[in-house]
């Protein structure tokens, strides 16, 4: 029998009559307390919310009308699903951003097989990319399209990672240069070379490429120096093409164009060399799964970005679970407007430690939040 127990002394409840409103009370026979048995079917909704979210179907696919299931599911979306700190130190971690609008932008880290953090920004800088940072170990390796401020948070933050620029991304910052059709001899042979570099596999290939851009460099050195004079200021001729050679001379200088091939020559294996493993397959999936619910709120765009984030991580939590653990709305305002309050102190002193807001408390260090 499925009869429940009495909190009280543990012993089986029997059936007593019904409330008035219809519900069955149960009495225990030891103790003789008296408890109406309650069903919480808030985890079975969660389930139903999720699977929504994650897929094409609509609401009215759901096995209920559309109306029925916004109210059963209004409450998740005020939900906010964070990445647990496992401290699972990763091989090569590749890292990018999405945005929403353009007003946030959501920083996700990833491995080739889940999603292991992620951080909501209004705009990606040194601080954002540092939070997103914090929450991670270091990696061997980190994978990145250049973003601003993500090298001086990384040489901050994980000093000791190599960091390895997406070559597809150097090409598309050349092509955006010089154009898919150039019409000059010197940008056709550096748009050749750029194309190049989605080929390069080996030392070889890389020093051969080094080799023949240092040529093209040099053939072409006068030409970019061409100027007139306007209004009496220099002002270059080839500013496109220059523009396309500082690119390409700081990630050379940096030595960032080629990490994926000392990797593989120090430790073995192969290791990427470009981000469309998150570019590609993380990112290219969240815009589907928001083109497929069209028509939802900023708050919401973000939020179905965290729970997507959230269920392809290594591990996710049962539904039950999550409800336990997670921060809501209410429990986030309520840490910021105690972080944000003013306190005067009547002999002048400075305002005591730990006024302030501590994201990372938020976005929970540990494991499971108790």
């Amino acid at each position: 029998m499925n009869n429940p127990r009495c909190e009280l002394c543990g012993r089986p409840m029997r059936r007593n009559g019904t409330t008035s409103s219809g519900r069955q009370r149960w009495r225990c026979g030891g103790c003789g307390s008296s408890s109406v048995r309650k069903i919480d079917s808030r985890a079975k909704r969660l389930g139903l919310f999720l699977r929504w979210l994650l897929s094409k179907q609509t609401q009215s696919d759901m096995g209920c009308s559309r109306s029925t299931f916004k109210r059963a599911t209004r409450e998740f979306w005020e939900i906010w699903p964070i990445a647990p700190w496992t401290g699972e130190v990763c091989d090569v971690v590749f890292l990018d951003g999405i945005w929403i609008g353009r007003d946030a932008v959501v920083l996700i880290a990833c491995t080739r097989e889940h999603v292991v953090a992620w951080h909501l920004a209004e705009r990606e800088c040194a601080g954002a990319w540092a939070a997103l940072m914090m929450r991670v170990p270091a990696p061997a390796m980190a994978v990145a399209d250049g973003a601003p401020g993500f090298a001086k948070a990384a040489r901050a933050v994980w000093p000791s990672t190599r960091v390895q620029r997406c070559t597809f991304h150097a090409f598309c910052q050349v092509r955006r240069y010089t154009t898919s059709r150039p019409k000059l001899d010197a940008g056709i042979e550096l748009y050749s070379l750029a194309r190049r570099l989605l080929r390069v596999e080996g030392a070889d290939a890389a020093a051969a490429w080094l080799a023949d851009y240092a040529a093209w460099c040099s053939r072409w050195e006068g030409f970019l120096r061409e100027f007139t004079l306007r209004d009496g200021k220099k002002q270059y001729v080839h500013e496109r093409l220059r523009r396309a050679r500082r690119s390409l001379n700081k990630l050379v200088r940096s030595g960032e164009l080629f990490t994926f091939v000392e990797m593989s020559d120090e430790r073995g294996g192969e290791w990427a060399s470009t981000n469309n493993m998150i570019e590609g397959g993380v990112n290219a999936r969240l815009r589907e799964m928001l083109r497929m619910h069209r028509g939802l709120s900023t708050i919401r765009r973000i939020k179905a970005i965290f729970w997507w984030c959230y269920v392809h991580t290594e591990s996710p939590l049962a539904p039950a679970e999550i409800l336990r653990v997670m921060p809501t709305d209410g429990q986030v305002d309520g840490l910021f407007s105690s972080a944000s309050g003013k306190r005067e102190r009547g002999d002048g002193a400075p305002e005591e430690y730990g006024s302030g807001i501590d994201w990372n408390e938020f976005h929970m260090p540990t494991r499971y939040r108790q």
